[in-house]
């Protein structure tokens, strides 16, 4: 057979291939395929007062987003996990570079993480109850406790799993201190850092859904979760599974586009993920 007559056919990729390489129509086959059955499910059950369907709980979604009342409570709830979940980060921060600076800041590290990072946020409520009142600043000392110990315990296990190679290369190219630890720490360690503001984020989220259920209202307004806990005691149910979808599309939302979107910049450009 001639040499010319060799040639490498190329099969272009069908529309269901392409959409299907896409990681996101992957994601929405699954969603639908859920409120799909949840459909079915209610419709075979047929008592909104167990479990409404889905086009009925879509249905008081909507009708609540138009009145303005969860948007009102989404950005109360949000608004106080921003608060929390910052604070989180700086003091994980803090004791995450003392626990590199020195080996007195690393056992003080292990052995916080060690009291309190099992220790159920949720169960510091009597308390928080009793040091700050009924508000916003109860809701913060849950959140904290909830965001500090899994960022820290990631974080520093990230530091600890840097190579000495590049240490060493870092430190021949005189680095030092914060230089140090922006330059060759943090890049090379940012998985983990991820993956811990990831857990940080989920337990802040759960957390603060879980606090205002049980006291709720703060300066005068409740978040995401008094608006379930008001309209179960109203057996109004439609509007207890609109208040569930809620939440549950804002962490999909915050997954899936602001981490993703940060994972994309960062591990998979720097060639840190497949």
């Amino acid at each position: 057979m001639p040499a010319d007559a060799m040639t490498v056919v190329e099969k272009p990729l069908s529309t269901w291939e392409l959409l299907y390489n896409w990681s996101f129509f992957r994601k929405l086959i699954i969603l639908a395929a859920l409120a799909l059955a949840w459909e079915i499910y209610g419709r075979v059950l047929n008592n909104d007062l167990l479990f409404p369907t889905f086009s009925a709980t879509v249905s008081a979604f909507f009708a609540n987003v138009m009145n303005g009342v969860l948007p009102e409570r989404a950005w109360g709830s949000l608004r106080v996990l921003l608060m929390g979940y910052a604070i989180g980060i700086t003091l994980a921060a803090v004791l995450t570079a003392l626990a590199i600076a020195s080996r007195i800041g690393t056992d003080f590290l292990e052995t916080m993480t060690s009291m309190f990072n099992p220790l159920p946020a949720i169960a510091l409520l009597p308390l928080a109850l009793i040091w700050f009142g009924l508000g916003t600043a109860s809701l913060v000392f849950v959140l904290v406790h909830s965001v500090t110990w899994a960022i820290a315990l990631n974080t520093h296990s990230g530091f600890l799993s840097v190579s000495r190679t590049l240490k060493m290369v870092g430190r021949n190219y005189g680095l030092r201190g914060p230089r140090f630890i922006a330059t060759i720490l943090i890049p090379a360690a940012f998985p983990s850092i991820l993956t811990g503001l990831k857990i940080g984020w989920a337990f802040a989220w759960r957390t603060l859904i879980a606090a205002e259920l049980v006291f709720g209202v703060s300066s005068g307004s409740g978040g995401l979760g008094w608006f379930i806990f008001e309209n179960k005691n109203m057996l109004d149910i439609s509007n207890v599974f609109a208040g569930l979808l809620t939440v549950i599309l804002i962490g999909l939302v915050v997954e899936n586009l602001i981490f993703q979107t940060i994972e994309r910049h960062t591990i998979q450009r720097w060639g840190m993920q497949a």
